[in-house]
């Protein structure tokens, strides 16, 4: 996104569900926190390991990705919230989050940057572990997809 965009179209759109995104991970890391893991399935210790580092790194770009997304928007000066896209009228509550950035700040334009970057690392690491989950349900047939909802 080049550096004299507006959030206005689809990256209004992109930023209002940054916003969502960022509420959403909030909740999936507490209930994460706060819910017993289903019981490790018997796995050699290589498959363990490489399932811990994809769940590590996938649960670090789905915090670190919106906040840089968010600091990048601070950056700019943009408003970050969602009431803009879903109740332009004002008919929801403007749910906005506080500025982390300093508007026009090098740091925070970089870190867009970064954040277009980690977007491609995300989807990589989600393309893995979809296809970690279809492997252990229609290869090793050892319910590891099911227990998993």
């Amino acid at each position: 996104v080049g550096r004299k965009t507006i959030p206005v179209g689809l990256v209004g759109a992109h930023v209002t569900v940054g916003v969502l995104i960022v509420l959403l991970v909030a909740v999936r890391v507490i209930w994460w926190a706060v819910r017993k893991a289903p019981a490790a399935r018997p796995t050699s210790s290589a498959t363990t390991k490489l399932a811990t580092l994809v769940h590590v790194l996938l649960y670090a770009c789905m915090v670190v990705l919106p906040v840089l997304g968010w600091a990048n928007a601070n950056a700019r000066g943009w408003i970050v919230g969602v009431s803009e896209m879903f109740a332009p009228d004002g008919s929801l509550p403007d749910i906005r989050l506080p500025a982390i950035m300093e508007s026009g700040s090098k740091l925070g334009h970089d870190m867009g940057d970064v954040h277009g970057q980690l977007a491609w690392v995300l989807a990589v690491l989600i393309g893995l572990h979809v296809l970690a989950g279809l492997y252990h349900h229609f290869i090793k047939r050892d319910g590891t997809l099911k227990s998993m909802l």
